[in-house]
């Protein structure tokens, strides 16, 4: 049975590219598709493939392809590297490939060569849009196998391509901002979602472009690094629900489901067709020029290939059995992801996959960091089990070309590993999911965790310090995009994912968060303040705190997801930013910059080591050293600067529903206190200029329910 080529019926061959262009044998490294001077050379890796065929496309709408190269195992193979030059191709050429060998799941081998399969090691992707999954499904493993007619039906013309390209690129003598830990300031947000809204008045809306447009809006914030939700190629249609309450099409919004680690996001590009390459590198080479680096989250613990009902769009079609973690029967899928598979990432070819991705968005595209997705997964064998020092993570540590980026973790899995504090490896920073916590539930009033919320301000020794890490192995944050925003963590007691299609089950039910009064929005005056005061001392504890502090985009201005807190699949006003509300919220947004330049004077609270027992002093609300066993809902510190010319200060935190009162230390000979931060005074009073800083000229000071006070000492 042979696929028609749309113009001569040809299945194989050359004869149908233009010119009668050269075809030979080609290299086998490096792998993908590299354009030279008078054609391209293709190469792919597959160890138990019979046959393999390079689909070529004159454009890439054809459905079908204008020729089908089919190569030769004695000619075009070298160990399991399948290659291929073809003469007379240009960049911009489209192509994909078919790979035919054994069908048999009870080995782990899933070859099918009626599938239309993308490179691996694509750099661009197009068509991925109307890339229809449904068609390139696998038999339902739940019923025995007696009809496999169905994977005999081509998925070609409703399948992506992949585009060879060349790299040239002017970088304008780009360089890296390479700020230390001490200085970064990370605002995690979404490509798409962060323009895409009306709103944002840019001329180029949800795209790579629209990034740039919004550089004096960072600049202004003071953030020194943006890290984007996945940008490595997704399909946003890729599946077919629909909103329960609208009926509106939900889809693959945060883009956590990739089908090419090496291709940036098509769609987020201007005009697409290949230009998404070029945009990427203008944004970042826009974003390093204005001194801001550029962190990828990047998943490499699973892909959109699903389990063994899924679609077979790359990897299952080359190498099932060597790219993924099979269970042992070898014919289901080891999920430690939570999303059907889990990539065999210790595997030799896969690790290689990996680094060589790394490499080429830091050598390629001038990539400053890595957050990784669910990254217990990529210390795991082939087994599944953990394993200290696993081979990849001290590969990517200690990679000369990866040196210098930052690499942050994700240090736990959906199969149980949770490895904050002992993530293997001293170079990695971690997202710290008990800082989130912590602080949420100090700030709830929460009885028992002033001591927690010490820990948690003083860089979490009590997590890190053990292994021999320090402050900067901990990314703190208190919301991300995964939960709920600033706005709806003080807003709303449960969550609302009702508009998910999957009846509110999705989600952490465990968000540590309180409404104060009433579900949602409200007009409230009384309420409203109460909102506004926890939303500044949480933003106010995240700059305070040592380690590095995350801010979700958009919370600076109060953006609100409804309720929602899993909005992955809404790619709608839910999740788009509207910058509206930074009219509407000026006093938020004005004080989240006022804390940020806070932070920067201040290089106390940015060391990259723990507080000395002579630097941070800690005492009650009366002013002796706290009883961390009471139900206190209140704690004070006093922060020298022991090491620096800075003044002291001293950090008052009152999480009770009712105004306690703080004695003071005295301040230093010829020095006297003045508020530098109190979260219960109105703007700007909130977080004064330094020439309309308050006096404090008494030993003690009220603060008001749920508020935290920061004196600084300054001449009498």
């Amino acid at each position: 049975m042979k696929l028609p080529d749309k113009q001569s019926g040809q299945t194989e061959g050359s004869q149908g590219l233009q010119g009668s262009p050269t075809v030979k044998s080609g290299s086998p490294l490096p792998l993908g598709a590299t354009v030279g001077l008078n054609g391209v050379n293709f190469a792919v890796f597959s160890r138990h493939a019979t046959r393999v065929e390079l689909l070529l496309y004159d454009s890439a709408d054809d459905p079908y392809p204008s020729s089908v190269i089919a190569l030769d195992p004695l000619a075009n193979r070298t160990g399991e590297i399948w290659h291929v030059w073809v003469g007379g191709l240009k960049p911009g050429q489209c192509y994909a490939y078919r790979i035919d060998g054994p069908y048999r799941p009870y080995e782990g081998l899933r070859f099918n060569r009626w599938r239309v399969l993308v490179d691996p090691y694509a750099a661009a992707l197009t068509g991925v849009s109307g890339w229809d999954f449904e068609r390139a499904r696998g038999y339902d493993a739940s019923s025995p196998i007696k009809d496999l007619s169905f994977l005999a039906e081509d998925n070609g013309p409703y399948a992506a391509r992949a585009m060879a390209l060349a790299m040239e690129f002017d970088w304008k003598a780009d360089r890296p901002p390479a700020h230390p830990w001490s200085r970064t300031i990370i605002y995690e947000t979404h490509v798409r979602g962060l323009t895409i809204h009306p709103s944002s008045r840019v001329q180029h809306p949800g795209t790579y472009r629209g990034v740039i447009e919004k550089i004096p809006y960072f600049k202004e914030l003071g953030v020194t690094a943006l890290e984007f939700l996945p940008v490595q190629e997704f399909n946003e249609n890729e599946t077919r629900r629909t909103n329960p309450i609208t009926g509106e099409p939900l889809g693959n919004y945060w883009g956590y489901n990739p089908v090419g680690f090496f291709a940036p996001k098509e769609t987020y590009s201007s005009i697409g067709k290949g230009a998404q390459v070029t945009e990427f590198k203008e944004m970042v080479r826009a974003l390093h020029a204005a001194d801001i680096e550029v962190i990828l989250d990047v998943v490499f613990n699973h892909t959109a290939e699903d389990d063994e009902t899924g679609p077979t769009l790359s990897l299952r079609g080359f190498e099932n059995s060597v790219y993924y973690l099979l269970s042992e029967d070898l014919r289901h899928y080891r999920d430690f992801s939570g999303c059907g598979n889990t990539l065999n990432c210790n595997h030799p070819v896969v690790r290689e996959l990996i680094l060589d991705c790394l490499r080429y968005w830091v050598i390629e595209m001038h990539i400053d960091g890595f957050r990784f997705d669910l990254a217990a997964i990529l210390g795991r064998d082939e087994s599944g089990n953990i394993t200290p020092n696993a081979p990849l993570l001290e590969r990517i540590a200690e990679d000369p070309i990866l040196r210098n980026v930052k690499l942050i973790a994700e240090a736990w899995d959906a199969g149980g590993a949770y490895l904050v504090g002992s993530f293997p490896g001293l170079r990695w920073s971690e997202w710290n999911g008990q800082y989130r916590d912590d602080i949420r539930r100090f700030w709830r009033g929460d009885p028992g965790m002033t001591g927690a919320f010490a820990s948690r301000l003083c860089g979490s020794a009590d997590i890190y310090q053990h292994s021999g890490r320090a402050p900067l192995n901990s990314i703190n944050f208190i919301t991300c995009h995964d939960g709920f925003t600033l706005r709806d963590l003080v807003s709303y007691a449960e969550k609302h994912n009702e508009a998910n299609g999957e009846g509110n089950r999705d989600g952490n039910p465990a968000n540590f968060s309180c409404n104060y009064g009433v579900e949602g929005e409200t007009s409230d005056a009384a309420i409203n303040a109460v909102r506004l005061r926890q939303t500044k001392n949480m933003i106010a504890t995240l700059m305070l705190s040592r380690g590095v502090p995350m801010l979700l985009g958009g919370d600076e201005f109060g953006r609100t997801q409804g309720g929602n807190n899993n909005a992955y699949c809404q790619d709608n006003e839910v999740s788009w930013y509207d910058w509206r509300l930074i009219e509407r919220n000026r006093e938020l947004v004005r004080f989240t910059r006022r804390m940020i330049a806070f932070r920067f004077d201040h290089s106390v609270l940015r060391e990259e080591r723990f507080y000395g027992h002579d630097e941070v002093l800690w005492f009650n609300s009366r002013g002796v050293y706290p009883d961390w066993n009471t139900g206190e809902r209140s704690i004070a510190c006093l922060i020298l600067d022991v090491l620096g010319a800075g003044s002291r200060l001293y950090l008052m935190a009152n999480a009770e529903e009712h105004e306690v009162e703080f004695q003071l230390p005295p301040a230093a000979h010829s020095l006297a206190w003045r508020i530098a931060i109190d979260t219960g005074a109105q703007a700007p009073n909130d977080i004064p200029e330094v020439a309309a800083r308050q006096l404090v000229g008494r030993p003690n000071i009220r603060l008001a329910p749920r508020s935290l006070v920061v004196l600084e000492e300054s001449p009498g």
